[in-house]
């Protein structure tokens, strides 16, 4: 195992970003405390050849324009809140708008803008970055002060592991996860149609035209939807369905480690299995990718990537029958996903 760090970039006020390289197993993650951002995951293929799975940029400027989210950590609430507003204890709250008329991914600043302070370190088998952050009271205008906690980190059986935790001095929504762009044939290697992807859930949070819930949970059975057993991720597009950008839910018990997703690739032989504690995964296609400019000259086109963001629902502060994202004193926020990757 190795950990290797380096400055990457320079903000505008002087502060350096740090650009760490952990190397276990088979992979070789880097991570940067601009955003708590993944910016490349690469592992071999069956043949031996080694390849950057994570769609990101060569360098920090991208990251610093980075629209799509790609490889960052998202918060305070990741995915959409409704028109940007939410009640607790009959005090209504209005946070940023910045996409349409609601909020997406904690506002105008959230998280994934925001230089976090990290430490390298190892712990057992495997080796870590922790990212920590302080957000205070009406940032984007949540309320509360609240310490988040993030820590990545590689096994030396090909594991990535990821733990999101949080603690809040007021009641207050918080909904941490990552927002990678996988492609295991490759980042920049086309479309991820032929991916084939099987998703343990048995229903999908319905949403209207602004993406945003209805408040039902729609069984998955005989739809587009149905994933439980293992299909290419284009099969069941067509001229209505143009791709997924929808959270479904995670069979099994909340709070629990238990499998949510797994994706196999043929060409590469790469299979990544996902694994969470999170009581759904946001599934999206890169429908929004325009002829963005990535990594070595690759150019990141409409579905060249999936994310698979383990999450609790979108919107959950207005949804009454949503499992509640509401945390405060004497109730911590914490979470943990495992990425685990196999060749054959």
């Amino acid at each position: 195992m190795k950990i290797i760090e380096k400055t990457f970039g320079i903000l505008s006020n002087g502060k350096k970003v740090h650009l760490y390289t952990l190397k276990a197993g088979d992979l070789k993650l880097c991570l940067c405390d601009y955003g708590a951002t993944w910016t490349s995951l690469t592992l071999p293929s069956q043949k031996g050849i080694k390849n950057d799975i994570l769609l990101g940029f060569t360098d920090f400027g991208g990251y610093l324009q980075n629209n799509p989210y790609m490889g960052v950590t998202v918060g305070r609430y990741a995915n959409r809140i409704k028109r940007g507003n939410f009640s607790i204890d009959g005090k209504t709250y209005q946070l940023d708008i910045n996409n349409g008329d609601n909020t997406l991914h904690g506002g105008n600043r959230g998280f994934d803008k925001i230089l976090w302070k990290s430490e390298a370190y190892e712990k057992g088998d495997g080796i870590f970055v922790r990212f920590e952050l302080d957000s205070p009271d009406g940032d984007c205008g949540f309320p509360g002060n609240v310490k988040a906690v993030v820590s990545y980190g590689l096994t030396k059986s090909n594991e990535l592991i990821a733990v999101y935790e949080a603690k809040a001095d007021e009641l207050t929504p918080i909904n941490l996860t990552n927002h990678s762009y996988f492609n295991l044939a490759g980042e920049g290697s086309g479309l991820i149609f032929s991916h084939e992807l099987c998703l343990h859930s048995s229903s999908y949070v319905e949403i209207d035209e602004e993406l945003i819930p209805t408040g039902h949970l729609i069984p998955v059975l005989d739809s587009a939807f149905d994933f439980r057993k293992s299909k290419p991720i284009g099969r069941d597009l067509d001229d209505k369905l143009t791709g997924y950008d929808h959270c479904f839910t995670v069979d099994g018990d909340p709070g629990k480690l238990r499998p949510c997703a797994e994706v196999y690739e043929a060409k590469s032989g790469r299979t990544m299995r996902v694994f969470t504690t999170q009581p759904g995964i946001q599934f999206y296609t890169g429908n929004m990718l325009k002829g963005l400019p990535g990594k070595s000259g690759s150019i990141y086109t409409k579905h060249t990537g999936f994310c698979l963001e383990t999450q609790h629902f979108p919107d959950s502060p207005n949804q009454n029958n949503f499992i509640p994202a509401i945390f405060g004193p004497g109730e911590n926020y914490h979470e943990k996903t495992v990425f685990s990757f196999e060749i054959k």
